[in-house]
């Protein structure tokens, strides 16, 4: 009898170590069963998924996937958190934006949970003029207030610090960050004649009188914004950081002051390993950049939930897409999260969408403990080695920028632009196929659902770097149906041709039933095709039953007055059938071309 030991754990010590090699032995042999003849590390291949910048996703990490040694919480490379205590003291500071002034707004939210104030003020925001009233009866040495004020940031700058003086704030207890970006107004505007000397000006007074308050916002949400990989993101923001770093230590701060006035930002999307990988990789990116300035230290960080992620219709799955990221957010060690709400697309929140996105947060560090515990991914085989991956693959695209002259000037040749719109472009294709899909929009979309309507937000600078999101393709297609529904009384509609039992059509039927929505277009079951008011029709069933029944169905619906009749299936050789629809099919370009025949405008 064998004797277990004390802590009772080794119940498997009798059997041999499983080795990587059997594994993949196995892998092989499922995959042989599916008419895939692998072996090896081939098989490994079949299952891993390709992401953006070149990386992979492999099924199986190990102890062999090698990664640099993270080091220790607060301490360089950073890469496992910027303070040695993470977020355990309180949890992250939850940062709620606000775009127009309204007084009662911001002190809910900061009676409700909100620890620190976003205000966009100048274009795109509410005027310098009342940044006052806004912060009437704010605590503003226990809130911490950060500006986005673009070209305004100097009269807001110097409104914000009248309000401290004039409310008695002491100078030491002053937090938050008086926003100046000139990159980054430049990449959303386009506009180039960015004055940095008055920056230099603020930097210089915060590093002086106000040691909790920051000048500049490395903000990379543009270059997200417009389509770009979470590399190009990190490569943005480090050659942003460094061009900042360079006119602040030209304009006579020290290396050690610069950097102190440096805030970066950075996109938090449901792609919760991707989030948690790429804040890590920044710390440690930026690490680098200040160990070779000669100023050792940690990067401060502000994730956003991501607005190209936030759908217009069922916009209710954005609770879920937001939660997601707010806990890679957290998990990636961000100092501050910002959780956009719910009808963020759709114009200015409401009172119970504000009250969701910073009761997000709440519930993750409250509810879910996950802030008691510093980098709770550190040791994850997967992370470690996506961290690393994503850090030399952002690295790469900070260089690229560096060796065309720098930020600035890769802005204004259109190189970032370029490669921006590269990295969308494949990636639309894959919302096209629905190889990504959208909840809610490209995937189970409910066509009896009313937009939800909001008062329109203030209108972002235009120029620059265009603001892409995930749901535009079927969101166009979607307006197309709405238009005609508005202007007939009915969508646009296709018959849908059940053959044979319900085990034979049903899964065919729920997929073609789903494709066909997405476009707005209704589909039909019941009855007949003369019946269904379409004029088109669309066989679902299994391929056995198409072989006996597809030729003969396809000329009676054709005889019935169907133009157009698709088969819900790999493409095949079944007479009178004029198009397929099938798991990878573009999607977009089928639905289109399906509402023009149909005289959709």
């Amino acid at each position: 009898m064998t004797v277990l030991p004390d802590d009772g754990l080794s119940l498997a010590a009798e059997f041999p170590d499983a080795t990587h090699e059997q594994w993949q032995r196995l892998v092989a042999g499922v995959l042989r069963k599916s008419g895939k003849e692998v072996s090896d590390d081939a098989a490994e291949d079949a299952l891993s998924t390709t992401l953006e910048d070149g990386l992979r996703a492999r099924p199986l990490y190990s102890a062999l996937d090698s990664a640099p040694d993270p080091g220790l919480p607060g301490f360089a490379p950073f890469t496992r958190g910027g303070r040695a205590e993470g977020n355990t003291l309180g949890g992250w500071d939850v940062r709620q934006r606000h775009t127009v002034a309204d007084n009662g707004a911001v002190l809910a939210d900061l009676e409700n949970g909100v620890a620190s104030l976003w205000l966009a003020v100048g274009a795109g925001g509410f005027p310098v003029s009342s940044l006052g009233p806004v912060l009437d009866g704010v605590y503003l040495d226990l809130a911490p207030v950060v500006l986005e004020a673009g070209r305004e940031v100097e009269p807001a700058a110097r409104e914000l610090l009248r309000l401290y003086e004039e409310r008695g704030v002491a100078r030491d207890a002053a937090r938050g960050n008086l926003g100046a970006d000139p990159l980054g107004h430049e990449a959303r505007t386009g506009d180039d004649g960015f004055d940095f000397a008055p920056v230099a000006a603020l930097a210089r007074r915060c590093a002086e009188e106000y040691p909790g308050l920051r000048a500049l916002t490395v903000d990379a949400l543009p270059y997200h914004e417009a389509g770009g990989s979470a590399a190009q993101e990190l490569g943005s923001s480090l050659a942003t950081g460094v061009a900042y770093l360079r006119e602040l230590t030209g304009a006579g701060l020290s290396v050690e002051q610069a950097a102190a006035q440096l805030e970066f930002r950075y996109a938090a999307t449901a792609d919760q390993f991707l989030t948690i990988a790429k804040l890590r990789a920044a710390r440690r990116l930026w690490a680098r950049v200040a160990e070779v300035c000669g100023a050792p230290g940690g990067q401060v960080q502000h994730a956003v939930t991501s607005p190209v992620m936030m759908s217009r219709r069922d916009p209710w799955v954005n609770m879920l897409r937001a939660t997601v990221a707010t806990l890679a957010a957290g998990v990636g060690g961000a100092e501050s999260v910002t959780v956009l709400p719910f009808d963020h697309a759709l114009g200015l929140p409401d009172a119970f969408a504000r009250r969701i996105a910073r009761n997000t947060s709440t519930i993750l560090v409250e509810e879910s403990h996950l802030a008691r515990v510093i980098d709770p991914a550190g040791g994850s085989w997967y992370v470690e080695r996506l961290t690393d991956e994503l850090a030399h693959a952002g690295w790469e695209f900070f260089q690229r920028i560096e060796q065309q002259g720098g930020q600035a000037a890769a802005l204004r040749s259109g190189r970032i632009g370029e490669d921006l719109a590269a990295t969308w472009a494949t990636r639309s294709a894959k919302l096209a196929k629905r190889r990504e899909p959208v909840t809610g929009v490209s995937e189970f979309p409910n066509l009896a659902e009313r937009l939800v309507e909001r008062e329109p937000a203030p209108a972002p600078p235009p120029g620059g770097l265009p603001r892409v999101r995930r749901d535009e393709a079927y969101e166009n297609l979607r307006a197309r149906s709405d238009a005609h529904l508005a202007a007939t009384g009915t969508r646009p509609r296709i018959f849908l041709a059940a053959l044979g039992p319900a085990a034979a059509h049903t899964a065919r039927l729920t997929f073609a039933s789903n494709l066909f929505q997405a476009g707005g277009i209704e589909p039909v079951t019941d009855g007949t095709f003369e019946d269904s008011g379409a004029t088109e029709a669309c066989l679902c069933s299994s391929d056995a039953l198409y072989e006996e029944q597809a030729a003969e169905v396809t000329a009676s619906l054709k005889s019935a007055g169907a133009a157009q009749v698709f088969l819900a299936g790999r493409p095949g050789q079944y007479s009178g059938v004029d198009a397929y629809v099938f798991a990878g099919c573009d999607a977009v370009a089928v639905l289109s071309a399906t509402l023009d025949r149909m005289g959709v405008s």
